[in-house]
């Protein structure tokens, strides 16, 4: 099929092509041989009048006039994939769909637990991939390259839809044999302290908890920084650091480590953890489930919590 004298085939072709930035790599993910794709690239080249990809070094880059199509040529084929690919209904007892999804090692410790084990109740062969978060995780929503995002509402962007799945507070977490731990934590003592941060796999990152101190105007002094919010509890023990961390994360560390939780001595709003999904993806009824796996999960993690808290 053509329209403008494109061949429409050649579109996803484009689109892994300025994804990957490579023949071979392309080639092989729409399972073609390289001479194949390096036909489809020659005969894109010739209709756009343009290069598209050029060699430097060792890598293909992209040529201005790719950069502007590529967010382009995705948009159009999510828009096919979302409203004439997509199918009627979403059987979970019969899918071996597979979801791809962000999630921080704290979401991963505590809610997906209960995701997996729900999706496994209602469709035991749906398999999910779970990436962590890096550099701009909302990039690869505005991509489709994964079916949700869970994160902080403070990292959300407005191009896409969102629902909160659950809020969290923050708890500071200390050595039970530290001096830090003898009396009451004030603010003076907490400030005074060395600290345990926790920074999102990204650059120039700012952690959320540390964002919210400095909008107090409060600076701490961070001595351990970590890509593991599950592991920040360990990294107090022996010490006279702190660690102001998830409560979930403070409470599960707390059954096993040797350790106190003490709440934050200052102002601390709750987070609240939401799921992200793409705009065009709003109406496929694979995602649709998969909201309300999650919704349903984040109710079961809830009272599952407030059960261990009461013995």
């Amino acid at each position: 099929m053509r329209f403008n004298k494109l061949d429409l085939n050649l579109l996803v072709a484009l689109d892994v092509l300025l994804i990957e930035a490579s023949i071979s790599r392309a080639a092989e993910r729409l399972h073609m041989s390289q001479s194949a794709m390096s036909n489809a690239l020659a005969r894109l080249r010739d209709y756009f009048d343009d290069e598209l990809l050029v060699q430097v070094g060792r890598r293909m880059e992209l040529t201005p006039r790719a950069e502007v199509l590529k967010d382009t040529v995705r948009d159009v084929l999510l828009r096919i994939d979302s409203s004439v690919a997509a199918k009627p209904e979403f059987v979970p007892a019969k899918s071996d769909r597979e979801f791809r999804i962000f999630v921080s090692d704290f979401t991963l410790a505590t809610l997906i637990p209960h995701v997996l084990a729900r999706a496994h109740a209602q469709g035991p062969d749906i398999r999910f991939s779970l990436l962590p978060q890096v550099l701009e995780p909302t990039r690869s929503l505005d991509r489709a390259e994964v079916d949700l995002v869970v994160m902080p509402s403070d990292y959300c962007t407005s191009d896409h839809p969102s629902e909160v799945l659950f809020t969290e507070r923050f708890q500071c977490v200390l050595w039970r044999d530290s001096r830090i731990a003898q009396g009451e934590l004030t603010t003076q003592r907490f400030m005074a302290a060395g600290h345990v941060v926790t920074l999102p796999p990204a650059t120039n990152a700012t952690s959320l908890e540390d964002w919210r101190f400095k909008g107090h105007g409060l600076h701490r002094r961070i001595d351990v920084t970590s890509f593991s919010y599950a592991s920040s509890a360990a990294l107090v023990v022996g010490t006279e650091r702190i660690a102001t961390v998830h409560g979930r994360l403070a409470q599960q560390a707390a059954r096993h480590l040797p350790i106190v939780v003490r709440d934050v001595p200052v102002e601390f709003a709750e987070m609240s953890q939401v799921m992200q999904w793409h705009r065009y993806r709003t109406r496929d009824p694979g995602i649709e489930w998969l909201r309300r796996v999650f919704l349903d999960a984040a109710r079961d993690m809830d009272a599952a919590d407030s059960v261990l808290r009461r013995s």
